[in-house]
């Protein structure tokens, strides 16, 4: 039986510049085909827009307020919204609200940084009205076990 506590999960920073807690995934699981990891934001933060060839991802807020842009479409996003991305959308997520931005993401395939394909650089125009001037991590923080 697989069961990991997220308080006791390492954190580290993907490719789109967010800070994972990776719960359950082939590398620490018997988990095969699926990875399920909590994505936080703090506040002013963005993920870099970004897509996944293969995989299909579901995102669950669970914490905050933030701002979604799959494609063309934008919408304001909040706790307990569930965000369906295609594999092959292009998405960017703000947080706009003034706590950390903290959710749930399923991917299937289970997630890899080779799958990720950043589309733009630095920070990015951020839809009105937020205004985001805080940049992420650089990649070389990227952590190299999830590559």
């Amino acid at each position: 039986m697989d069961i990991a506590n997220l308080d006791q999960v390492p954190a580290f920073v993907t490719k789109d510049g967010s800070q994972i807690r990776e719960l359950l995934a082939h590398r620490n699981s018997s988990i095969c085909n699926q990875s399920l990891a909590e994505a936080r934001l703090q506040p002013g933060q963005a993920t870099e827009e970004h897509y996944h060839a293969r995989t299909e991802e579901i995102y669950f807020i669970t914490h905050g307020t933030g701002r979604l842009r799959i494609g063309a479409e934008t919408r304001d996003v909040g706790t307990g919204d569930a965000i369906a991305i295609p594999p092959g959308q292009k998405h960017k997520l703000w947080n706009t609200g003034s706590e950390v931005l903290r959710l749930l993401c399923c991917c299937a395939p289970g997630y890899e940084h080779a799958d990720t394909f950043i589309t733009e650089g630095g920070v990015g125009p951020c839809p009105p009205p937020f205004d985001c001037t805080v940049r992420r991590p650089s990649l070389s923080s990227v952590d190299s076990r999830h590559v």
